[in-house]
């Protein structure tokens, strides 16, 4: 029986991917594409995604989809049970949505400039300014974001959403001193999501 294929590597986008299969319990198959070695950039894995960049979910039809909010999406509605994303067309779905959006255009893109500066600019010379500006456009969007957080830990109450486990990735990719400091909401979000065993055994696999 065909079953769902991530491709995906450590500290990368797939974290999130892999940490929704696992709270939803779907059986999947892991196929590692190294980042070390620019695999992602090779003939075979640019054929499942011409953007070259991870992670990438083939569905077992065969579909190929890519970008996490997407793909978060995707398994919350194929497995309703899980509770990991409100019905749509609920407002529930709207603020889920507009978080997941916001976070992903905003705080991942920078968060890749920050990773990556040379690649944003044509003069080397500017690469560290542009990693400079990244840091402080992704602090501001955390900071918007603590603004609206209501008394948690997650965005809706006591049950974890897909949303909340993208956030929980990128908190992971944020200086914690800085967001503990500044952003106590975030980080008791982020803890809580920690504690959960099917998120701690993935948070081991990328950061053991």
């Amino acid at each position: 029986m065909a079953r769902y294929r991530l491709y995906g590597w450590r500290q990368t986008g797939s974290m999130a991917i892999e940490a929704a299969l696992a709270e939803a319990g779907v059986d999947h198959d892991f196929i590692p594409v190294s980042r070390a070695t620019d695999e992602t950039r090779g003939e075979t894995f640019t054929r499942i995604n011409p953007r070259q960049q991870l992670p990438a979910l083939v569905l077992p039809d065969g579909t190929v989809v890519t970008e996490g909010p997407a793909i978060l999406a995707h398994i919350g509605d194929a497995f309703p049970g899980t509770g990991l994303v409100p019905p749509g067309g609920s407002s529930a779905r709207a603020t889920l949505d507009r978080w997941t959006a916001f976070f992903h255009a905003n705080v991942y893109e920078a968060m890749l400039r920050e990773l990556r500066p040379a690649t944003y600019t044509d003069d080397p010379a500017g690469a560290t300014a542009v990693a400079s500006a990244a840091t402080a456009y992704v602090k501001r969007h955390f900071e918007i974001f603590e603004g609206q957080l209501g008394p948690g830990p997650y965005l809706f109450g006591e049950r974890l959403s897909s949303f909340d486990i993208y956030l929980w990735m990128l908190c992971h990719w944020v200086d914690r001193d800085w967001l503990a400091a500044t952003c106590p909401g975030i980080t008791r979000l982020c803890d809580a999501a920690s504690a959960r065993p099917a998120l701690a055994e993935v948070l081991r696999r990328h950061f053991g």
